[in-house]
């Protein structure tokens, strides 16, 4: 798998294109929330000859969802997502507008996915981890063969995602991480929903909040 990633939107939010060998690709949280940025990623897909068959959230903040009308309506997709994220989502607009920030509203969630399901896309697939904590009902991507973890705002780079906002809990975020990432193999690769990449070791040897 290759994971092409994307800065988007005044929250400096990562969105992510992964795909294989097939040309089949997903697109999980996009942010892009205006015609450069919504360029940037329509060229990048039709440059690689990509085929976009699943448009995914890894949670419903406003930051990861900007981009859900453009992309289903481009590519023709559902959203998926947990079936709890509902409420952040159709509570995107009254956040866009106390941040005051351009938002077309997203599709609602139409295929729902939850611990133990599976995105399957080409010769790929990912394995689907409940983490929430950072927000009510957040899902994260799991391949442990390519060691690649989609972490969405669970984990990051020397951090972990804030817990201050509705539906957050910090021992449950915690919890999750130390469970559910921190059992993976040191060498897996996380992919945060902000910043830069990392790896579990790095995180279970030098994250402060461990």
């Amino acid at each position: 798998m290759t994971v092409k990633s994307f800065t988007f939107n005044d929250f400096y939010e990562n969105t992510y294109v992964i795909y294989d060998d097939t040309k089949e690709c997903i697109i999980v949280d996009p942010g892009c929330n205006n015609s450069t940025e919504e360029g940037q990623l329509e060229n990048f897909i039709e440059t690689n000859n990509l085929i976009p068959v699943h448009l995914i959230n890894t949670h419903c903040h406003i930051d990861h969802i900007l981009g859900n009308k453009f992309v289903s309506e481009m590519y023709k997709l559902k959203l998926t997502a947990h079936k709890k994220e509902k409420s952040v989502l159709n509570f995107g607009m009254q956040t866009a507008q106390m941040y005051q920030i351009k938002y077309d509203i997203s599709p609602d969630i139409e295929i729902y996915i939850d611990e133990g399901d599976t995105i399957h896309f080409g010769h790929s697939t990912f394995e689907v981890l409940f983490t929430p904590g950072h927000s009510p009902a957040s899902i994260s991507l799991l391949n442990k063969n390519e060691k690649i973890l989609i972490a969405g705002d669970v984990l990051f780079q020397g951090s972990i995602g804030r817990t201050d906002l509705p539906g957050g809990n910090f021992e449950i975020l915690t919890r999750v991480i130390k469970d559910k990432f921190f059992t993976l193999q040191d060498s897996v690769v996380v992919y945060p929903g902000h910043g830069d990449t990392t790896t579990i070791g790095v995180e279970k040897r030098t994250n402060p909040f461990f």
